[in-house]
């Protein structure tokens, strides 16, 4: 036998020794003390099948509730008050687009979501009892299902849900990351954080996976009802994503005339259907409804007068592999194959934050930006007069237009819902070479705070990074409290001396134990942060982190100090009641005292208000998934999912993390076997028709 043949039969039997091997993998589902589901098999299809399971474990009536409500078929399960969700739902087409979308996948996507649709089924099938009687009718799910649940999300919540208005203008709703070279890192390993800023309910809530698919580990989290990892890691390379200022969807005015709108002057008829739902009543009965549907060359009616409507356009309509663009972006080894798989352009929104094992760290303004006729950044941020076709764009920019930073030269990247302009310091991007409309020009205190904290150390250890990511310090504070102690100086206040006396021994944090944050807190708010005419210099691209700065109105200022003291002062009988007296978490019958607040005060640790009582405020949202992540020769990584893992009502991980929270404290990521066997409480097996409890 010649040595030819020889070595090709030898490469022959490692191949099939190898397949064997795999095929010998059997699919598990270990859940550790956190309620995470470390998911273990040998193919693409089992690992899916597996990870549909574990979310209905953790989450089965409220994917039901959710993917409900994304069906455009809230109101026929639940009544009335879905109504309008559903109208939304048919009026944007997501139903038909669904099957567009459905007939145009690729086959490694279309594998992806029947496996994970037959393990959420099959789960129900055999785990009836975790379903509460309201949420039955939802299933069985299907592929359809999981497509029109994404749409929903990506276009309602994130492209278009500032002008749709589902939104709902939450404060500082966006996202921090950094990604930190060796350069600038005391181990000489690069460094990610990961951290966005969503509510703490419905279709905004994450859940934490770790999986193995045929030895290879790859952990992070995704949007509950979503399958893979939209935010994750692997042994080699991770990523992060904030909501980006990107301006991909255009709400247009119409002028209505003769039953048509006018285009260039002209009478251009409506595209119309009727879309007829059904919808529960009182007594139970289910009572037709008719949805008119109007469409125009912008795109579909959302609003309608006696002499106007309203048209949206969004991007994406055209992009239906953004979950396999995930899943590449997650089996990636190095930044060759990430940014090849960033090049599909599927995910029409969200920054890209990059750091890996060889020391690269990258940033990339990502989405869809329209490639528009109009430069400037203000014609476009405004509902647009809708006469004139030219302002219908059709095309956007490719990967190469987009704004992007490798390997700066400062060694540190941040983005904290910012313009791409300030993701170094001094910027090493300069707006004035891209489009008007590419971005706006500004960096407010969260920002300003994200960059300062890099910029003021030249060693950055892995425990500092986690202790910048959990800072709660006052960027603003740090930069107006010079000048309202010296106006109070000035002044002859008595109230207001007495309220210096209480910020001058502040910590300038948000913690639950600082004193002085409440009054802060209370001024801030009077004074109008981010109003530029309140500050004798405004913000000043030429100086982003360092303006806006002193007061146009000492006057002024001394007296709603005066003011925010007596409040508070009557309120809760003294000027220094700590933060986390006022400041709480109320959670699945959990009260805690908080820490943070919205980040328009330039606090880097975000969570911000979301109702409130006599006595109290209440976080709303912020720090979902946090993830510091080390890439040296093992991976290091320390994460928190703030409310925990679970949403069943009978679940010990509904807010079984809130407590770390509270306490400012982040858990071992449980990424390698021997870590997952420690930590592990049960293991599932895969069985022909699901999982049972391996003994």
């Amino acid at each position: 036998m010649t040595c030819y043949r020889l070595v090709t039969l030898i490469f022959i039997l490692f191949l099939f020794v190898s397949c064997e091997k795999k095929e010998d993998i059997k699919t598990e589902i270990a859940w550790d003390t956190y309620g995470v589901p470390h998911i273990k098999a040998g193919n693409m299809e089992d690992l899916f099948f597996a990870q549909g399971w574990a979310l209905m474990h953790n989450h089965a009536n409220k994917v039901l509730e959710l993917y409900g409500a994304s069906r455009g078929r809230a109101a026929e399960y639940w009544g009335q008050q879905y109504l309008q969700n559903d109208m939304l739902v048919h009026t944007l087409e997501f139903e038909s687009l669904a099957d567009e979308w459905e007939s145009q996948q690729d086959p490694e996507l279309k594998t992806i979501y029947s496996s994970f649709v037959k393990g959420i089924n099959a789960f129900l099938e055999a785990n009836p009892e975790a379903v509460d009687e309201k949420f039955k009718a939802v299933a069985p799910v299907t592929t359809k299902d999981v497509n029109m649940h994404g749409m929903y999300v990506v276009f309602t919540r994130f492209i278009g849900g500032g002008d749709l208005g589902r939104v709902q203008q939450r404060p500082d709703m966006g996202s921090n990351t950094y990604a930190i070279a060796p350069k600038r890192s005391a181990s000489g390993n690069a460094m990610l954080v990961q951290n966005p800023h969503l509510p703490w309910w419905n279709e905004f809530l994450f859940t934490e996976y770790h999986l193995n698919l045929n030895g290879k580990n790859m952990y992070g989290a995704n949007l509950v009802g979503m399958p893979g990892i939209a935010i994750g890691f692997n042994e080699n390379l991770g990523w992060s994503h904030t909501d980006n200022t990107i301006d991909n969807a255009d709400t247009y005015e119409l002028e209505l005339k003769d039953d048509g709108y006018i285009l260039d002057g002209e009478v251009k008829q409506f595209e119309t259907s009727v879309k007829t739902i059904a919808v529960k009543q009182e007594d139970g009965t289910l009572a037709n409804q008719d949805i008119p549907i109007m469409k125009t060359v912008h795109g579909p009616v959302v609003n309608k007068s006696d002499d106007k409507v309203l048209a949206i356009r969004m991007v994406g309509m055209d992009r239906p592999n953004m979950f396999l663009q995930w899943w590449k972006m997650l089996n990636s080894t190095n930044f060759e194959e990430f940014e090849s798989a960033l090049k599909m352009a599927q995910i029409p929104f969200w920054n890209v934050m990059y750091a890996d094992k060889n020391g690269e760290i990258f940033y990339l303004f990502n989405g869809l930006v329209p490639k528009r006729t109009q430069d400037a950044w203000e014609y476009w941020d405004r509902i647009i007069p809708g006469g004139k076709s030219e302002d219908v764009w059709t095309e956007v920019h490719d990967y190469a237009d987009l704004p992007k930073v490798k390997n700066p030269e400062q060694g540190w990247l941040q983005n904290a819902n910012d313009p791409p302009w300030t993701s170094t310091i001094p910027m090493t991007l300069n707006p004035d070479d891209y489009p008007g409309y590419m971005a706006p020009r500004s960096m407010t205190f969260r920002p300003q705070r994200s960059a300062r904290m890099l910029l003021e150390d030249e060693s950055i250890s892995f425990d500092e990074l986690v202790d910048y990511k959990l800072s709660t310090r006052l960027e603003f504070a740090d930069r107006i409290l010079d000048d309202l102690f010296a106006a109070v100086d000035a002044s002859e206040s008595a109230k207001a001396k007495e309220a210096k006396a209480i910020l001058e021994n502040w910590d300038r944090e948000s913690d639950a134990d600082s004193k002085g944050m409440l009054l802060f807190f209370n001024w801030a708010r009077k004074f109008g942060v981010w109003n530029n005419s309140n500050y004798a210099k405004g913000w000043d691209i030429e100086n982003p982190n360092t303006t806006p700065d002193g007061l146009a109105n000492p006057e002024k200022a001394v007296q709603l100090l005066e003011q925010a003291a007596i409040e508070i002062e009557t309120k809760f009988g003294d000027m220094a009641t700590p933060w986390g007296d006022y400041y709480r978490i109320n959670y699945n019958g959990k009260n805690l005292p908080a820490n943070g607040i919205d980040g328009s005060l330039g606090v880097f640790r975000v969570a911000w208000p979301g109702g409130s009582d006599d006595n109290n405020m209440y976080v709303g949202g912020g720090d979902s998934w946090v993830g510091v992540i080390e890439f040296g020769e093992q991976v290091n990584a320390k994460v928190l999912l703030s409310y925990g893992n679970s949403t069943q009502k009978d679940s010990p991980h509904y807010g079984d993390q809130l407590e770390l929270f509270s306490k400012k404290e982040l858990r071992n990521a449980w990424f390698y076997e021997e870590d997952v066997k420690a930590n592990t409480k049960v293991i599932l097996v895969r069985t022909e028709t699901g999982f049972e409890t391996k003994q």
